[in-house]
């Protein structure tokens, strides 16, 4: 939690949620892959069929120097 993103993809649905949010929200892992599963319209859970997969990302977050 943190440093990796989720892509859950099933049943012709997908959704992805970036590395910070589960941290901005204090969610614990099963918390993540729960809310993952809903971003894509699939139900909580879901990670858990063998037919749904899982992807992991790191992202990087840049931001703009102010003068």
């Amino acid at each position: 939690v943190g440093k990796h993103g989720l892509i859950v993809r099933g049943y012709g649905r997908s959704g992805l949620l970036l590395p910070q949010v589960p941290v901005e929200w204090g969610w614990n892992v099963t918390e993540f892959l729960d809310h993952t599963c809903m971003k894509a319209g699939l139900p909580r859970g879901c990670w858990q069929e063998a037919s749904v997969q899982l992807f992991t990302f790191e992202g990087q977050i840049f931001t703009e120097k102010s003068k």
